[in-house]
């Protein structure tokens, strides 16, 4: 861990900038809230953005509300983005974010100030998909919230025995140390744009999302970059949060769905959600996928996560 002096105290917390090891010793690098005043240890909660965003883009709001409210959060950028370290920058890869994820879990619970048997995982777009992965994983983890997320390839769900099948092939490929598996390897797509910025071709085509990413990611401090590379989607071993969510249950469950979100489709989402066991809890906004990370949405669902999390961590 490091920590410096741009160490500060506002808004009922103290925020200290971390760094930590994900897989294979790669720095990852973020922010620590801490809750101010007594009552540690303190239940723990791990944050990160979705799709090649970095975590200055919209998600400080909610860190310090979690914290405000008694919850020690940690909130890093994945590998190859923002701040954190790893190679070639801007690779994006499903299943390297869900393992780190882990890896943050192990480091936040092992902090003084941190109860390491009352840990969260909290994820937006496409790392709300990882953590309805490592939710459905990783035993350690008591609440998963997944913010707009990327919720599963189909609304179809598959015959049992296949959605047994992948999600256990899932879980080698998340548990995969080896260097060899999806986490580490894989086919390759891109170098693409995130968003159409000059007219050409993007990712992400929909205008909301050029406005969202442009706007925010532009501001200086933010690291974003529009460009990215995407590895190991696909292939053998299938990312697919769909097969994980009804295997969440019984940790408690919270997704929070856009109503016309055409990112992380909420017809998907919804309908994955329908299949999760209790306890769990639907919160649908009025807006597009992009909604929640300001003004009246963020207020709403950000006092709706935190109730969430102080009645289940």
């Amino acid at each position: 861990m490091s920590t410096d002096s741009t160490t500060s105290t506002d808004s009922g917390c103290t925020v200290m900038p971390v760094d930590f090891a994900g897989a294979h010793g790669t720095r990852l690098r973020g922010d620590l809230y801490l809750p101010s005043g007594g009552g540690s240890p303190y239940p723990g909660l791990v944050m990160a953005h979705g799709f090649s965003a970095t975590r200055r883009m919209g998600l400080p709001g909610f860190a310090r509300c979690f914290a405000a409210a008694g919850i020690a959060v940690l909130l890093y950028d994945h590998r190859n983005l923002g701040e954190s370290e790893g190679e070639p920058r801007q690779l994006i890869n499903p299943w390297a974010q869900a393992r780190d994820y882990r890896y943050a879990l192990t480091w936040l619970g092992q902090r003084p100030e941190v109860d390491a048997n009352r840990l969260g995982i909290w994820g937006s777009s496409y790392s709300g998909g990882q953590v309805l992965v490592v939710g459905a994983i990783d035993d350690r983890v008591k609440v998963v919230i997944a913010n707009a997320p990327f919720s599963g390839i189909s609304k179809d769900a598959l015959p049992a025995a296949e959605a047994d099948e992948r999600f256990e092939a899932m879980r080698r490929g998340l548990e995969d140390e080896s260097g060899s598996g999806p986490a580490d390897a894989g086919d390759v797509i891109g170098p693409m744009a995130v968003v159409d910025e000059n007219g050409g071709p993007a990712f992400l085509p929909q205008p909301e999302s050029a406005q969202w990413f442009l706007n925010v990611g532009g501001e200086p401090d933010s690291g974003w970059q529009n460009t990215f590379t995407l590895q190991s989607m696909g292939g053998e071993t299938v990312f697919d949060p769909g097969v994980c969510v009804p295997r969440i249950a019984p940790t408690p469950l919270l997704m929070v769905v856009a109503s016309e979100d055409r990112l992380a489709p909420t017809d998907i989402a919804i309908t994955t959600y329908s299949r999760a066991g209790q306890p769990k809890r639907l919160e649908l906004l009025d807006g597009d996928h992009f909604v929640d990370y300001q003004g009246p949405a963020f207020d709403k669902a950000s006092a709706t996560m935190r109730e969430f999390l102080l009645e289940h961590l």
